[in-house]
């Protein structure tokens, strides 16, 4: 059994906790209004889900998601994340964030720019591509034609996990390669939102 944290606990960070439950998990939430306003959401989750602040869900979590809007990524707490591994799951909405040049010019990307603020955690981008109510009703047993999720990351052992996670979920992982990769399944590529299999986001992402 392995606690996960979560920083954000909105669509994808419930989704994710319901099924990281399902598969014998404990989760910590947390969001930026406090633990107090948790407390329906961890009442239906069950025993296995409890409210904490951010920083608490950090250094509980033996794997984090990071699951905020991304103008938020700076609020991420780095000190308890250090050496960990964290997905994160973090869409640029310049609507929403306001204007990133650096992003809209291209020169780097929303995960790397997570992991240049968590420069000791070991970043996998994952679950940014995937309606966050897919999480919970789309998984299947390993077999052909099961849905495909992409990930990318520069550390092979914290993909590894990351992968294991996808896996016991019910989807087949597609590992678009470094961390910088991630950009090939961001918001407006072909990958995004792919409901395809391994083959078909190997393309999607090739296309991107």
């Amino acid at each position: 059994m392995t606690t996960i944290g979560l920083i954000g606990s909105g669509h994808i960070g419930t989704a994710i906790a319901r099924r990281a439950i399902e598969q014998g998990h404990d989760v910590v939430l947390s969001n930026s209004r406090g633990p107090e306003t948790l407390v329906e959401l961890v009442a239906e989750l069950g025993d296995h889900a409890r409210a904490a602040t951010a920083q608490e869900a950090a250094a509980a979590g033996d794997l984090v998601v990071v699951t905020v809007p991304f103008k938020a990524y700076l609020d991420v707490p780095v000190e308890p994340l250090a050496g960990k591994v964290v997905i994160d799951t973090n869409n640029y909405y310049f609507e929403r964030d306001g204007r990133y040049p650096e992003l809209d010019e291209g020169r780097t990307s929303v995960s790397e720019m997570l992991a240049a603020h968590l420069p000791t955690s070991k970043v996998v981008k994952a679950f940014n591509a995937i309606q966050a109510a897919h999480i919970v009703t789309e998984g299947a047993p390993a077999g052909a034609g099961r849905r495909a999720l992409a990930i990318a990351g520069d550390d092979a052992e914290a993909k590894q996990v990351v992968t294991d996670l996808i896996d016991s979920f019910g989807f087949d992982v597609v590992d678009a390669g470094p961390l910088a990769e991630g950009k090939r399944f961001d918001r407006d590529k072909p990958a995004y939102g792919a409901e395809v299999d391994a083959e078909g986001m190997r393309a999607a992402l090739a296309a991107g």
